[in-house]
């Protein structure tokens, strides 16, 4: 009987109901597509600021009263520092020399340019502006190339496919130009190569001056992951490059902040439609709650009846709009943001409990039925 009556009363108000369950269904669909954007922004937007490469910097402490460069011990450093590194995290060590660098045949006087020593299949994950094919990349001890900067080359009349002599002292390197790199920053002016070759060429056998490292997580996670560098090996110290962790987390507050903003504004405009469907309604039933009542049915019978009607309309625009909200996300996230933003499927059971939540809002209005007389109602009143 009660499935029966269910029935019945959805389907004798199918105009007002349809506007409530439009309602719902769009409500769920923005409400579902900005969750999943929620969730699934922060791994996003971690992925797609590693394109700002490194974010964190290990270097020697500098001594006091010392005028010497400080180095580290690149075994014991990159074992430290790596240790207690968060998974993802990529890292690369660098040694710097000012060399005296000509073509190898020498028809260029030699000038002096900042070389780099470096894991050369490593470095060009932190600085992805290089924009190097990953298939042609030198490999990590190849000590027969190097890249140039597009300024260095300019320079030293070199080209992809040149061979640069480098002079430290009394010992040279001649490396062939693998790529030229142009980044309008100040790598176009240096000059890198293997990190073995650049210690040989200045005499710093298994010594480096800094470690290059992108650490996935959170700006929290890199400042705590920094903190915990110095305690790993006396004498070294952890700098975060602010720019990047602060706007990354500056970036990711704002739209939790506009996430949060925009699902409870949606929250309210679709209760409130809710509200004033019910409400409608609820003059509209007067009739039927007073006969029911005369029949013998208690007000807690009603009321069930009520709430089971806006339970199916929560549950069902919840359903629709989910599968709405699907496609929406894929557009958000694709239009606005530029990347591909996954459905998750928590986000349904959220999406299905705030809008039950919110369809069962509509009883405040029916309320009023319980007030209804059954002989006023006979009586035609």
């Amino acid at each position: 009987m009660f499935g029966r009556l269910l029935w019945q009363l959805l389907r004798g108000n199918r105009g007002r109901l349809a506007i409530a369950l439009v309602a719902i269904i769009s409500g769920a669909a923005a409400v579902s597509a900005l969750l999943n954007m929620e969730f699934d922004v922060r791994r996003k937007f971690e992925q797609e600021f590693r394109g700002l490469g490194a974010n964190l910097v290990v270097s020697a402490a500098p001594a006091a009263g010392s005028s010497e460069r400080p180095l580290l011990d690149a075994d014991k450093a990159e074992a430290a520092v790596l240790a207690g590194a968060p998974e993802g995290t990529v890292a690369a060590p660098f040694l710097y020399v000012v060399a005296h660098a000509r073509d190898a045949n020498g028809t260029l006087p030699a000038r002096a340019v900042v070389v780099g020593g470096t894991w050369l299949d490593v470095a060009p994950q932190l600085s992805p502006w290089w924009a190097l094919n990953a298939e042609s990349i030198p490999a990590r001890n190849d000590q027969s190339r190097c890249i140039a900067g597009a300024t260095a080359a300019k320079l030293l009349n070199a080209q992809a496919g040149s061979t640069l002599r480098l002079a430290y002292g009394d010992q040279h390197l001649d490396c062939a130009v693998a790529h030229v790199i142009s980044t309008g920053g100040e790598e176009d002016t240096q000059v890198f190569a293997s990190l073995m070759a650049v210690q040989q060429l200045a005499g710093l056998t298994n010594r480096v001056e800094l470690i290059k490292l992108r650490v996935p997580g959170s700006p929290q996670a890199i400042r705590e992951f920094a903190a915990q560098v110095p305690a790993a090996m006396p004498g070294i110290q952890a700098n975060p490059i602010h720019e990047i962790p602060a706007t990354e987390g500056a970036l990711l507050h704002r739209i939790r902040l506009l996430v949060f903003s925009m699902s409870m504004l949606l929250l309210i405009l679709t209760a409130i439609c809710v509200l004033g469907t019910m409400a409608a309604l609820a003059a509209e039933r007067r009739n039927d709650v007073g006969l029911m009542k005369a029949l013998g049915g208690s007000i807690q019978r009603i009321v069930a009846l009520f709430l089971a009607e806006l339970a199916v309309l929560g549950v069902t625009g919840a359903v629709l709009g989910y599968a709405a909200g699907i496609g929406l996300t894929f557009w958000i996230g694709e239009k606005v943001f530029g990347v591909r933003v996954s459905p998750r499927p928590e986000v349904f059971f959220i999406t299905l409990l705030l809008m039950i939540a919110v369809a069962l809002a509509g009883v405040i209005p029916l309320r009023s039925l319980g007030r209804v007389k059954p002989s006023v109602i006979l009586r035609g009143e």
